[in-house]
């Protein structure tokens, strides 16, 4: 692991030994504090992360994220090495194993699935962790809906505006990508033309064929006995009521969060989980919104509606 001179408060770029490779990564705060290791889903950065490791900075901790192999300023495998499941899960045993104590690891997606096998495989690595919109089985409409997109675009853009239309029209009823954030996804190539950030060799040796792995790592889910928290936003493609309730059957002791402060951008799909359970709909039946929640284990819930929500408990609870 290479460290930078000074490690005062602050943001600072490193480079970690992964497994075989090095690893771009940046520590917010005190680099010598303890850590929250923050690992990004496929085809993201540990930009994705800076807004969240900067929070966590705040509050006294060490906040490190990293670029996965094969994204952003993170090495590649070279050519007659072909991306495997495994390698990614030794670069996170290398990273966290390398740190003085176990870190929290905060992940999503692809991120998420690696933690569960490395804590698994090396019980204790982590001393608790944060599953972001991720469980051991996914909705495989929902995988061929990302995987048709990222592979949509095999020359790349013109220009970061054409990027911007079609992430837009992948993502109707979002933010436009502003320029800055589209840089940290892109790369500008001899030719002029913006490419993904990540290796296009990912697609077909890693994600296409992820399904084959979902009993292994749902095995994993079931031995890791480290604290567990998932949490749900209502805008996955990958998580779904019933993959929620497969992952909480594997893992009892896992705590459920689901934020039901909005409900999700409609874009005529069903609405998943936390989507359906809407502060709107549970001022008008609390019983089908926070109870449904609550008979789905949800263990915190998110809502600007706090008093509704204590007296609805209060009143469920009391014996009648």
């Amino acid at each position: 692991m290479v460290f930078p001179p000074t490690l005062a408060p602050g943001s600072h770029e490193l480079r970690l030994s992964g497994a075989g490779l090095e690893l771009a990564a940046t520590c917010h705060g005190d680099c010598h504090a303890p850590a929250v290791l923050f690992a990004h889903g496929f085809g993201q950065t540990r930009r994705a992360w800076s807004a969240s490791a900067g929070r966590v900075a705040q509050r006294g901790y060490r906040a490190l994220a990293y670029d996965a192999r094969g994204h952003g300023g993170s090495d590649r495998n070279p050519p007659d090495l072909a991306y495997a499941a495994q390698q990614f899960i030794d670069d996170l045993i290398v990273v966290a194993g390398e740190l003085p104590q176990p870190p929290v690891l905060v992940a999503a997606s692809m991120g998420g699935l690696f933690g569960l096998a490395a804590e698994a495989r090396w019980p204790g690595l982590f001393r608790a962790m944060v599953l972001v919109d991720i469980t051991p089985r996914w909705e495989a409409a929902g995988m061929q809906r990302i995987l048709g997109f990222i592979s949509a675009f095999p020359e790349g853009f013109a220009s970061l505006d054409e990027a911007a239309d079609a992430i837009a029209a992948y993502l109707p009823g979002r933010a436009r990508k502003s320029e800055a954030a589209l840089r940290e996804v892109l790369r500008q190539g001899a030719d002029g033309r913006w490419q993904w950030h990540w290796d296009r060799r990912l697609v077909d040796e890693l994600a296409r064929d992820g399904e084959r792995h979902q009993d292994e790592l749902s095995a994993a889910a079931r031995a890791v006995r480290c604290p567990l928290l998932l949490l749900s936003g209502g805008r996955s493609d990958l998580v779904s009521d019933a993959t929620i309730g497969h992952f909480l059957e594997l893992a009892p002791h896992a705590r459920l969060f689901v934020n039901t402060m909005t409900n999700d951008i409609a874009s005529g799909k069903p609405m998943r989980l936390s989507a359906h359970y809407t502060d709107q709909r549970a001022l008008r039946d609390p019983a089908a919104v926070w109870g449904g929640l609550r008979k789905h284990g949800v263990s915190m819930i998110q809502t600007d509606e706090p008093l509704a929500l204590q007296r609805y408990l209060h009143g469920a609870d009391t014996p009648r």
